[in-house]
């Protein structure tokens, strides 16, 4: 019995360790819709991982939509930058910052349950492999421009984004 005690106690010591190891902080959380009708917003946000392990971002959930995926955006060689779902999620190395932002990687809400309105704030919990769930408030800013709207050629047209190709049938995450 006391072995079996002593076991337990170094099984969890071992599991606290491994969590501890991966020391992520995240940054800068915004989100965007498109207007007061739409039925899909992202939240973009930086991810900085200071441990000494690599770790990745699996899964996300909020109560502002129905569903909540991590997409990116790909470029499908016709000048149209499609959405996708990235299965598998998102790689943080240990000792860097991933960026999640405007034409790249991000959060997607689909099924929004109320307009994102300027200056809201909501919270969003972000799932990681190794430091399990860390919630962020995320505040909807609407008038926020990134580097990505300035010059020729750079970012992303939304003009000629395909939100049609998104499949919206492989959410995985858990609760």
């Amino acid at each position: 019995m006391l072995m079996r005690s002593i076991a337990l106690a170094g099984l969890s010591t071992l599991a606290f360790t491994t969590a501890a190891l991966a020391e992520i902080e995240v940054h800068d959380a915004y989100a965007r819709s498109s207007g007061p009708m739409a039925m899909a917003g992202a939240a973009f946000l930086h991810i900085a991982n200071s441990g000494p392990e690599d770790d990745r971002l699996i899964a996300a959930r909020a109560d502002v939509a129905k569903r909540v995926e991590l997409h990116t955006h790909i470029d499908a060689g016709d000048g149209v930058m499609k959405m996708r779902e990235v299965e598998g999620g998102f790689p943080v190395a240990a000792g860097s910052v991933h960026m999640l932002k405007r034409g790249g990687d991000h959060v997607m809400f689909m099924g929004l349950t109320g307009p994102f309105e300027q200056g809201m704030t909501f919270p969003l919990v972000l799932v990681f492999e190794k430091a399990g769930e860390i919630t962020v408030d995320v505040t909807v800013d609407l008038e926020r421009q990134d580097a990505m709207d300035h010059g020729a050629g750079q970012g992303m047209d939304h003009g000629k984004m395909d939100h049609g190709s998104m499949d919206h049938g492989k959410m995985t995450h858990t609760e």
